[in-house]
């Protein structure tokens, strides 16, 4: 007996002295490790990393950028059948401990010592979990376990329960970049947190233990175990009773990848948003929270979409078939899970679903689709299909199904208008569109090629493309401001220049018709898109002069040669800056900084920037009075006067929110008679030239220029009204030809149609006001010269005042400048 007393007093001297051994251990190691630790405190002002948002003007979701899905909430968010499931999966103590789980600590310490491992299940509250998660790192150590600790008593002493268990929530990781609960609540079923039932509840509860391999799209059998046994500890711990848990556990699960909501495909505009958000907010503009507004149009922009995908099919169905995608062979006893293998890399791209033919007969072929429903092609459906041979031949119409179809074949397939389903193909040719507001230069719609996901490369503002016939407007601008009028006569004939960089060192410019009319006047020769005219004007007026004067309208210098050749439209320009331009005839003379970043607020809401930016604002106070203080101390438009190239102002994305609430001017950069001048003209080309296409929109207030460049290999076509300017193009990125007479009257002038016909729809017919000094004379439809009263060979022709005032006191110098202007060569 005095053995046994003898040995338990030796044991408790030894458990005291382990005791002791380890409360010195543990106050050495917390003095050694606590001045290395984080204060607590600055969890009450953490920012999660949150993403960025682009939305539309009017509010519509475009984009979000960020390493992480996150969406913040409070604990009044939560309801408590979620919180429950959470605390019953992760700490059903939490509320009663003072940070760690004692039991569970020596449950660790023990499969540690006998085990040998470090990692082992247990042992960590939702505090220690949010020190971790907060202020360490993942590797298992003993000295980040001891760091774990102390930090958790520091975070009980600085926050309440209910804000450690709020900071767990948004900021654990779920699997599938959603951290925190709501954007996992989102992501897995596509609901808010009040909107999840029970099973729901306790499947997202399950997810912080294996948020990668154990998640419901990755890992559904495992995960529906660790939903049975959220549930099973909620009924143990009385959260929910018998009827609750059966019901629950009866659930099937319903989770499916929910993608961020995209309100409005404009992927490349949001694209430039986010460069532009990196440049301006720095690193963290990605995951700080913040929220871009832009100046897109949601409708403006679907309309732009629509527009640009439905003409580029419409061309390449013009030019024929390709051919297949790609081709595998399918077994005879093939099964529709092995045809859809076959098709398991394709996505659906702009609305064309990839398929595989799956049978294959004369009148009819059978193509399995990505969501293993059959689409049946008849001979109606594949009928377009002729072969393709080169940019301007196709092969003949197809007689069968099986001429165009092979079993095996890998093809994409579209409803048409009548929802039955069309062979269709991804279009190799590319386009562009850009709509903008010409007061203000506030970027309404944008889309850079076909398919973003395809090609980033964003065409309507990266590209270097001549810009043909649809230049012609500028030079026609410097000649009205150098004593040309519209009813000018120039002489259409053929010219020959020496040039020793062509093979017969001849450089012969010719109209794409190869017809020559003599002596047009310069309204005619702009309707009919005369390149031989416009040649003869701009070495009338000079190279030099024209070259300096088109930089007016945003162009820099190094864009447009100084040469003859500029008449023809060789400038390399984008869509964006041949927008820009005609926005400056649209507007009445004033030269605007297109932009697409309306407004930036931070997380809370708070308005970082508004965009302050230039505008023409015609009717402005301001504007009036500055106008009329330069008519009282000088004449601008005195013919033969050339205004010195203005730089473009600075853009608005440099202009601070705020401001003394009075607008900024734009710069005029030609006068509101020569704007109005050129747009008389153009109104023509639309009316009846070669933009008469436009005429479907059965409009009056519409102005613009078709543009073709040599061989075909850009079609452009650029209009406007007084509230709207928009630019289409359409080319190959190799520069290749799109092929005989595709002009751009009949390959941009569709995408231009598409898009105003939408964007106008709720808009009256604007009227282009004659401004102060414009008046209307009868003219010789021959000779551009005044007519006697009661000709009845005369038109009404616009002219600046003092042009007519000119023509009818020296009748013979007009017409000898006259004969100058179409004998130049």
């Amino acid at each position: 007996m005095k053995i046994f007393f003898r040995l338990a007093r030796y044991a408790l001297y030894l458990g005291l002295g382990g005791a002791l051994l380890g409360c010195l251990a543990l106050g050495i190691a917390y003095w050694l490790i606590s001045p290395r630790l984080p204060s607590a405190a600055t969890l009450k002002d953490v920012r999660l990393q949150v993403p960025l948002k682009v939305l539309s003007a009017d509010g519509k979701l475009m984009a979000t950028f960020g390493e992480t899905r996150r969406i913040p909430i409070t604990m009044k968010d939560v309801p408590d059948r979620l919180k429950y499931a959470v605390l019953s999966a992760e700490d059903a103590d939490f509320y009663s401990h003072s940070g760690i789980d004692i039991g569970g600590i020596a449950r660790a310490v023990w499969l540690v010592t006998t085990t040998g491992s470090k990692h082992v299940a247990g042992g960590s509250t939702i505090t220690q979990q949010v020190a971790r998660q907060f202020f360490l790192s993942p590797e298992v150590t003993y000295t980040r376990k001891l760091s774990e600790i102390f930090l958790a008593f520091r975070i009980e002493n600085a926050m309440s329960k209910d804000e450690i268990l709020e900071l767990y929530l948004n900021k654990s990781f779920f699997g599938n970049r959603a951290y925190g609960i709501a954007a996992a609540a989102e992501f897995y079923y596509g609901k808010t947190l009040g909107q999840l039932t029970q099973a729901e509840c306790a499947m997202l509860a399950s997810l912080p233990k294996f948020p990668s391999t154990g998640n419901p799209i990755n890992n559904l059998p495992r995960a529906m175990l660790r939903r049975a046994y959220v549930l099973g500890r909620m009924l143990d711990l009385g959260h929910i009773d018998k009827a609750a848990y059966e019901l629950a556990m009866a659930e099937p699960d319903q989770s499916f990848a929910h993608e961020p909501p995209i309100e409005i495909e404009a992927s490349y505009v949001a694209e430039l948003v986010r460069q532009e958000a990196i440049e301006r907010l720095g690193n963290e503009a990605l995951n700080d929270g913040y929220v871009i507004r832009t100046t897109i149009d949601s409708s403006d922009q679907e309309a732009a979409n629509q527009a640009l995908r439905d003409s580029l099919i419409d061309y390449d169905q013009r030019h024929g078939y390709r051919g297949a995608e790609a081709h595998s062979e399918v077994p005879a006893d093939a099964k529709p899970e092995d045809l859809a293998s076959l098709i398991d890399g394709y996505r659906t791209v702009s609305g064309l679903i990839p398929g595989v033919v799956s049978q294959i007969g004369s009148e009819e072929a059978m193509v399995q689709l990505l969501d293993g429903q059959t689409a049946a092609l008849d001979l109606a459906a594949v009928s377009w299909a002729r072969p393709y041979v080169d940019d301007s031949r196709r092969g003949p119409a197809p007689k069968r199904v099986d001429e165009v179809l092979k079993l095996g074949d890998i093809i994409r397939v579209v409803r048409n208008d009548e929802g039955a389903w069309q062979l269709a193909q991804i279009p190799a040719v590319q386009g562009a569109m850009v709509g903008l507001e010409p007061d203000d230069g506030a970027i309404r719609s944008m889309i850079g090629g076909f398919n973003f996901a395809r090609s980033k490369y964003n065409r309507a503002t990266q590209s270097s493309r001549s810009a043909g016939s649809s230049f012609k407007p500028f030079i026609y601008s410097a000649a009205f401001d150098h004593g040309f009028t519209p009813a000018s006569v120039v002489n259409d004939a053929p010219l020959v220049f020496p040039d020793v960089s062509r093979p017969n060192g001849l450089w012969t410019p010719s109209n794409d018709d190869g017809k020559f009319d003599g002596p047009i006047r310069l309204r005619e020769a702009l309707v009919q898109s005369k390149n031989l005219v416009s040649v003869r004007l701009l070495d009338a007026i000079g190279v030099h002069y024209a070259h300096e004067y088109v930089t007016r309208f945003g162009f820099s210098a190094q864009q447009v040669p100084e040469n003859l050749s500029m008449a023809l439209g060789t400038a390399a320009v984008s869509p964006l800056s041949m927008a820009r331009g005609y926005a400056v005839i649209a507007n009445g003379g004033f030269l605007v900084d297109p932009y697409f970043i309306a407004e930036i607020t931070d997380r809370d809401g708070k308005s970082l920037y508004r965009a302050d930016p230039l505008r023409a604002c015609r009717d402005c106070p301001q504007r009036i009075l500055e106008e009329e203080h330069e008519r009282s101390t000088s004449n601008p438009t005195t013919p033969g006067t050339a205004f010195s190239p203005i730089a473009s102002a600075h853009a608005a994305a440099d202009i601070p929110a705020g401001g003394n609430g009075e607008p900024r001017l734009a710069p005029r950069v030609i006068d509101a008679r020569n704007a109005f001048l050129v747009t008389s003209l153009m109104r023509d080309v639309i009316r009846r030239g070669t933009g008469s296409g436009a005429m479907v929109l059965k409009r009056g207030d519409l102005a613009g220029k078709t543009g073709t460049t040599n061989e075909y290999r850009d079609a452009w076509f650029s209009g406007f009204n007084a509230k709207m300017v928009a630019t289409a193009w359409v080319g190959f990125d190799d520069f290749s030809s799109l092929g005989s007479r595709e002009f751009g009257a009949k390959s941009a002038l569709p995408i231009w149609i598409g898009f105003m016909r939408a964007a106008l729809r709720d808009m009256e017919e604007q009227s282009f006001d004659m401004p102060p000094g414009i008046t209307t004379a009868r003219v010789d439809r021959n000779s551009g010269l005044l007519a006697p009263a009661g000709d009845p060979d005369s038109i009404t022709e616009f002219f600046k005042t003092e042009d007519v005032t000119q023509l009818a006191t020296r009748p013979d110098q007009q017409e000898e400048e006259q004969r100058e202007a179409y004998d130049v060569f």
